[in-house]
């Protein structure tokens, strides 16, 4: 299983590469709108319905409103209010996995969907069409939650004793958490003088962003213990699904980017 994970993250890796900064952006945004509309599919099945056409209609919703919220966020005013209402969820998701994790049912798990994946689409499109170095910001992106999970793996493997979420995902704790804040940060650091960003303002950005993603794993693992799966997909070999890739990048993404216009970085 070990050599399976390993062999389909290389290959994730580098088709990740080619499609952000071999294909014109464009067709990269191409891609990503299909990556959004896989991860809806494998979302439906948190509707407890076995109804493949119920489980369709709701990717068709998903793509509408994909369509509807692009055309709406040509405004610049109209972008930052949806991602501020995306971190308003996020808020929100936090509360819920905290006070009443068992608490879900279809229709909320339908209305959880809209509130990940839409907000996603938007801020990893329009992060990728930032000025010239728009792809490598996204790759930033996924480099600092990845590494925050590798370092909360290795920390909680080593040290973890307290548990997180226990109720939600068992394997995650306190140590790990911290483990991976300190990686994350590191990754910061280097992203501030990659991009020529001043170091403080830009660490003060990454450590919540990389809080937050950890919610966005939570929640995730929170509809697949209400729907009783283990993996979201098995697009992935090793990996499962697409879900499952993107999780901690859901609620990351529209905050990292809504901190890029509040810190000024872009305009």
């Amino acid at each position: 299983m070990l050599k399976q994970r390993l062999f389909t993250a290389l290959v994730l890796v580098a088709v990740l590469l080619v499609v952000l900064l071999a294909l014109p952006r464009q067709a990269a945004l191409v891609v990503l709108a299909l990556m959004i509309l896989q991860g809806a599919w494998e979302w439906s099945a948190f509707l407890h319905t076995e109804k493949a056409a119920l489980r369709a209609v709701y990717v068709v919703v998903i793509g509408v409103l994909m369509v509807a919220a692009w055309v709406l966020a040509r405004d610049a005013d109209v972008l930052r209010a949806l991602l501020v209402v995306a971190v308003v969820w996020w808020l929100v998701a936090f509360l819920w996995l905290s006070l009443m994790p068992g608490r879900v049912t279809p229709g909320a798990a339908a209305v959880a969907g809209l509130l990940v994946l839409l907000p996603t689409w938007l801020a990893l499109s329009h992060l990728h069409l930032l000025n010239p170095a728009g792809p490598q910001w996204v790759i930033f992106l996924i480099i600092l939650v990845s590494l925050a999970d590798v370092g909360a793996f290795f920390a909680g493997r080593f040290f973890g004793s307290v548990k997180l979420a226990p109720r939600v995902s068992p394997g995650k704790t306190w140590e790990g958490l911290l483990g991976g804040v300190c990686l994350s940060m590191v990754t910061a650091w280097i992203g501030s003088l990659w991009f020529g960003v001043p170091a403080g303002p830009f660490l003060a950005l990454c450590a919540p962003v990389v809080l937050v993603s950890v919610v966005g794993d939570l929640t995730e693992s929170m509809f697949k213990r209400y729907a009783g799966l283990k993996d979201s997909g098995t697009i992935f070999p090793g990996h499962g699904g697409v879900l499952d890739r993107i999780d901690s990048l859901t609620a990351a993404s529209p905050l990292f980017l809504l901190g890029l216009y509040w810190f000024g970085v872009i305009a």
